[in-house]
């Protein structure tokens, strides 16, 4: 069977950081409908700098970004994707900044234009989604480490993305939290890009990884 289109790909890009180290060199990627897929390498390989390329928030020296199958290369052409990409940042803090649970969650739907009224229903919906109803009052910093996960998680599911991208999603959590984030994403139907170290929510969710090296992208296992 064909492959449809990439919903993210990344052709021949070049990055460097200011040592002159390599983040890519040459990198090819391409992230399609149904895929799940996690990207390993040491810490300082640049992972966390791939998902910035994807998202526009790095500029290349050489080589195309194609989202949904058009070609980025300017914030403008970045700007009117990064909704649909739904990026779950490694420290949870970084993405809750409202006073309740249900603000949190009802901030991505605001600033993408719907009512208020539009909003909470959407919000409710996810927490709805994820088992977290009872949490829609709670305040937002007073929450577990495993709950923050979770609530990130919703506050990104609200604006409805078509693909998923998480930067180490299970830091600093315990086995029981681990286990319920893995089976909350279990439950989604969106593609996914993971940055993990983590072997045990690799192995349960993801159906390829590649190794990120030196500026080189080598797939590592296929399922």
């Amino acid at each position: 069977m064909a492959l449809s289109n990439p919903l993210i790909e990344l052709n021949h890009i070049q990055y460097q950081l200011a040592d002159g180290s390599a983040i890519a060199d040459d990198l090819s990627f391409a992230l399609h409908e149904h895929e799940r897929v996690a990207i390993t390498g040491a810490n300082g390989s640049g992972k966390s700098t791939l998902f910035a390329i994807m998202m526009g928030l790095k500029k290349v020296k050489a080589g195309e970004v194609r989202l949904f199958n058009q070609r980025c290369a300017k914030e403008a052409d970045f700007a009117a994707f990064r909704t649909q990409i739904g990026l779950v940042f490694q420290d949870p803090n970084d993405q809750l900044f409202c006073p309740t649970v249900i603000e949190d969650v009802c901030f991505g739907p605001l600033n993408q234009g719907v009512s208020q009224a539009q909003a909470l229903v959407i919000a409710r919906n996810t927490l709805r989604q994820l088992n977290i109803s009872h949490l829609e009052n709670a305040i937002s910093y007073q929450l577990s480490g495993g709950q923050k996960r979770i609530v990130a998680l919703a506050t990104v599911l609200a604006m409805q993305p078509k693909v998923l991208i998480l930067d180490e999603p299970t830091n600093d959590l315990d086995q029981h939290h681990t286990q319920v984030l893995i089976d909350t994403l279990s439950q989604l139907s969106l593609p996914m890009v993971l940055v993990c170290h983590d072997s045990h929510i690799r192995s349960q969710l993801v159906s390829k990884e590649y190794q990120l090296d030196k500026g080189k992208l080598t797939l590592k296992q296929a399922k």
